[in-house]
């Protein structure tokens, strides 16, 4: 009879971790489709669409180092873009996706084939009345590693001055 209970315990909590494993990976497909969603909306240059999947107070750090765009202000610059019809297009080639243990924040990180070659992506998403939303997104050029020096004296003389005006104005 204890063996019984024991393994009727097992079974129970074997069946809950199993549900649990596939909530996780449900959730991560979400997630997974939305960031695909949201880079398609810019290729496609629907606004209404791109924007709806940030939230309200979402932030969208570019490759320039000036890109520090609140959402409103991101949306002021993007816009003339999505009015055109040709925004930008970014194709995730990989991503790795992470989920808070209650369920309501992710984070991740992707590599990204893009009109200025292979960019990364990363990002924060919150859950929003039960929907993901895209939260904080940084977006970098790569550099690789033999070629850092080339693009350290290519940019140089404009970092040197940025960095004297925000300086001056910290």
């Amino acid at each position: 009879m204890k063996s019984i209970v024991k393994n009727g315990i097992i079974i129970c909590l074997l069946c809950i971790s199993y549900c649990l494993s596939a909530q996780i990976i449900t959730e991560k497909e979400t997630i997974n489709n939305i960031l695909n969603d949201w880079h398609k909306a810019a290729s496609d240059a629907n606004f209404e669409a791109y924007f709806g999947l940030m939230t309200e107070d979402a932030v969208f750090i570019g490759t320039d180092a000036t890109e520090n765009w609140q959402n409103k202000a991101f949306k002021a610059f993007s816009k003339p873009y999505f009015d055109k019809g040709k925004a930008w297009s970014f194709t995730a080639i990989e991503r790795n996706i992470y989920i808070n243990n209650t369920n309501d924040f992710a984070w991740f990180d992707e590599l990204l084939d893009t009109q200025m070659k292979i960019c990364r992506g990363s990002g924060v998403l919150q859950k929003v009345d039960g929907k993901w939303k895209i939260k904080h997104y940084v977006l970098s050029i790569t550099i690789p590693n033999k070629d850092v020096e080339k693009v350290i004296k290519i940019k140089e003389s404009t970092d040197d001055q940025l960095v004297i005006d925000i300086k001056k104005h910290s």
